[in-house]
């Protein structure tokens, strides 16, 4: 054991050192970056990433720069196994550095303002950038404020949240130490990234309550303010199924609006009856915050009427400004806010900038895919694929609303393969090829 703590902190120095000396080398860098670029991306995540990738081939690694504060970049699909202890935190994390293309310029800064009328972005550093063409990937903002006694609350035990690196391991504690009650998991009433989620950690913790035998004391309760269990009928089916053959209670319409965490309490309002809450006594409670879109988007002339990057929903150009693109969940785009759905606009927006580059017409579209891959238990996933009418979209020729082993096994340790070497690398844009391989062409 004390050999095992060594070794762990030994990687952990060592992973710090490499950290440090990478921010070292890319602000020294800075201090000779130029201020125009050919592409400037906004945001290191998946999004980012993947595009800069994808551009340094189209305009080179000197003509392509990334706004970035984060030091580490974090895998986060996998923060689901985390809370429920079958995976470590520290798997999900590599430094921002090792993921950014070489020779594009890391800009270690946070937007604070556009001015794309002027084509210009403005850092929180002072520093002010040109581009000849501008793509958005700053991704949405985690708003556990928004609940009263949060995130203070997260202080005490028995509480935690797979959505930030700061709480997802205060899930699986909360889990690991469960005794007797009730067992809450919440979805806000707001938009969300990976809206399977919340539920993917009630089925997990049930998993593990019936393996370590304290299922018989447990009540396990999903609170949604959403009127369905999934947005999609043929997966939601399937879901009501587990549900009742596992004796889960869902009661929809019912947002998170309070915790009281040294009384271990959770308060919600019934959103069909207005002014109308309800408070449970809890021994764990998941809480899955409200989310919204970039701050700095506000005020904007970029945003929609809900604060959203205002895109069209085939090409990904921003529908005033014809240099600038959106992906993932910064975007107003009506579809699943996941890892694989910015996959899939990866490669379209990758056409649609390299078709104006020739001042062409962008003859791509995007049809919505995304997927999300719906743990079960710890050996099982139903694989949800759709795109943005809520029709299945699947890329394998079985029923892919069935639980699986193979699926499982996809999610735990293919994607992460996946995502480090093929989307960060701009190399993946989803499996639209494949699945018409595998359904001989058909949809």
């Amino acid at each position: 054991m004390a050999e095992s703590v060594k070794c762990n902190n030994l990687k952990i120095y060592i992973f710090n050192i490499i950290v440090s000396i990478s921010i070292l080398y890319y602000a020294l860098s800075g201090l000779a970056s130029k201020d125009h670029y050919k592409v400037l991306v906004l945001g290191g995540g998946s999004g980012g990433i993947a595009m800069a990738a994808r551009m340094k081939r189209k305009v080179g690694a000197k003509n392509v720069a990334i706004v970035e504060p984060s030091e580490v970049h974090y895998y986060q699909p996998i923060w689901t196994l985390v809370g429920a202890g079958s995976k470590s935190v520290a798997s999900s994390g590599r430094p921002t550095a090792s993921v950014i293309p070489s020779g594009v310029t890391w800009v270690t800064s946070k937007v604070a303002e556009f001015d794309p009328e002027n084509n210009t972005v403005h850092t929180d550093s002072g520093k002010k950038i040109s581009y000849d063409y501008l793509i958005v990937a700053l991704g949405l903002e985690l708003h556990y404020e928004k609940i009263k006694g949060l995130p203070e609350g997260f202080e005490h035990p028995k509480i935690g949240s797979n959505y930030s690196v700061k709480t997802v391991e205060k899930t699986w504690n909360a889990l690991k130490n469960f005794k007797e009650g009730n067992a809450l998991f919440t979805f806000p009433n707001t938009p969300i990234k990976c809206a399977g989620a919340p539920q993917k950690i009630m089925y997990l913790s049930d998993a593990f309550l019936r393996k370590t035998g304290k299922r018989s004391k447990a009540n396990i309760i999903y609170n949604t303010s959403l009127p369905v269990l999934f947005g999609v009928k043929k997966y939601a089916d399937a879901l009501w199924e587990i549900v009742k053959k596992r004796d889960l209670n869902v009661n929809l319409r019912h947002n998170l609006i309070e915790v009281r965490a040294d009384k271990q309490e959770a308060v919600f309002e019934n959103l069909d009856k207005p002014g109308e809450t309800e408070v449970y006594k809890y021994e764990m409670i998941h809480v899955t915050p409200p989310m919204g879109p970039p701050a700095v988007l506000k005020g904007s002339s970029l945003e929609d009427e809900a604060g959203w990057l205002n895109v069209n929903k085939s090409t990904l150009q921003h529908k005033t400004y014809a240099n600038v693109f959106g992906i993932g969940d910064c975007t107003n785009l009506p579809t699943s806010k996941t890892a694989a759905a910015v996959a899939a606009q990866s490669a379209v927006l990758d056409r649609t900038v390299s078709r104006i580059l020739k001042k062409q017409t962008p003859d791509k579209t995007y049809d919505g895919y995304t997927s999300c891959p719906l743990v079960t238990s710890y050996n099982t996933v139903i694989l949800a694929e759709f795109d943005y009418d809520g029709q299945p979209l699947e890329t394998f020729p079985v029923d892919q609303s069935k639980e699986s082993r193979v699926m499982y096994h996809m999610k735990a340790d293919v994607m992460p393969h996946l995502y480090w070497h093929g989307l960060l690398k701009g190399l993946w844009g989803g499996p639209g090829p494949y699945r018409t391989i595998m359904h001989m062409g058909m949809k």
